[in-house]
């Protein structure tokens, strides 16, 4: 079965074709918040308690993010990494805890340059070694910046080191726009059109200049996103931090797509704190409107926007915690049969091959 990347500006200006697949599992290996009681629900599985759990490794939190999604189609299993958290002794541990099996890996993705979320991928190849992986990668992610509050304190965010990326073997792709890959099964985002008026990226970050200098860098244009369509049910968008701004995330989705049914939206919406916290109420009006069908506000979504999200949209909240796996499947009887996967027809400047 060949995978194909589609890579351009060609997928801007149209729809993208996304596959259905069967279904699709989002698995937290590393968030800010992990909660060892909390109960399963349909479509939700919390991490399993032992009797000696004590006495076992427990689940590490930190102030990261990283998901492994598990798609299937045909009666197969295919997987991909979005981010890494921040530590490798983080991802590591929590990988090895969570027991992920990485057979099925085909791919990485960055979905930006901060190093909460590129910072512990180490820890993965530290545990299985040089796997040979594709990494999607938005140019602007390589720069090195920093956050400058109020205060005068500074923050450093150090960017990924491609050297230090190579040496492990992963295939760097470097892209702007929209990649499709695994069969069209998966789309990343690439760079997000903004067009809410509110959702004004994050305005204390600085960038540094080709002269050593910094410059104002308030828009984040690498922030991307993976969006998965399962069949009967929509989109699945998974976007670690949305700097782009959540509602930014969710309407580039469907615009790519075509597709305006959003059955899921996991991950940061990046309105914690005193800049933040003034859009959301307006934030969660907008998602309200698009419908989401539930809704897991991880990483940096904030306190408050968590507890509003909840009160304005029980039926769709759902708690993120480290160690979940989030469900997303077609109704009975309607999953595609084992068969040759139709693969569209592509021309090698639009296309081409990423795994063997």
């Amino acid at each position: 079965m060949a995978d194909l990347i589609w890579e351009g500006s060609d997928l801007d200006s149209r729809t993208v074709e996304l596959k259905p697949v069967d279904a699709i599992e989002v698995t937290i290996v590393m968030d800010t918040f992990v909660d060892i009681l909390m109960a399963s629900a349909e479509g939700v599985q919390r991490f399993k308690l032992a009797y000696d759990w004590s006495d076992r490794e427990n689940l590490l939190a930190e102030h990261g993010f990283s998901a492994f999604l598990t798609l299937e189609l045909h009666g197969s299993r295919t997987a991909l990494l979005l981010d890494g958290g921040l530590s490798a002794k983080g991802l590591r541990h929590n990988l090895d805890v969570l027991q992920i099996d990485v057979t099925n890996l085909r791919a990485i993705i960055i979905s930006h340059g901060h190093v909460d979320h590129h910072g512990g991928l180490e820890g993965l190849f530290q545990r299985y070694g040089r796997l040979g992986l594709p990494l999607i990668i938005h140019p602007d992610a390589w720069r090195d910046r920093k956050i400058v509050f109020p205060t005068g304190l500074e923050v450093h965010m150090p960017p990924p080191i491609r050297n230090d990326l190579e040496r492990e073997g992963v295939q760097i792709t470097d892209e702007r726009g929209p990649s499709l890959l695994i069969d069209d099964t998966v789309l990343v985002s690439g760079q997000v059109e903004r067009v809410t008026e509110f959702e004004k990226g994050f305005p204390w970050q600085k960038a540094r200049t080709s002269d050593g200098g910094w410059e104002p860098d308030p828009w984040i244009w690498d922030d991307q996103n993976v969006i998965i369509h399962v069949r009967d049910k929509g989109l699945v968008v998974v976007s670690s931090c949305s700097h782009a701004g959540a509602v930014n995330v969710l309407k580039n989705a469907q615009r790519l797509t075509g597709v305006q049914q959003i059955a899921g939206f996991v991950g940061g919406f990046h309105l914690t704190g005193g800049l933040f916290e003034p859009i959301i109420s307006r934030t969660i009006e907008a998602v309200a409107g698009l419908g989401v069908g539930r809704l897991v506000p991880a990483h940096c979504t904030g306190w408050r926007a968590t507890h509003e999200l909840a009160r304005t949209l029980p039926e769709a909240f759902v708690q993120p915690s480290v160690g979940t796996v989030f469900r997303f499947a077609a109704d009975a009887g309607t999953k595609t049969s084992a068969a040759a996967p139709d693969h569209r027809s592509t021309s090698p400047t639009t296309a081409r091959p990423l795994i063997g």
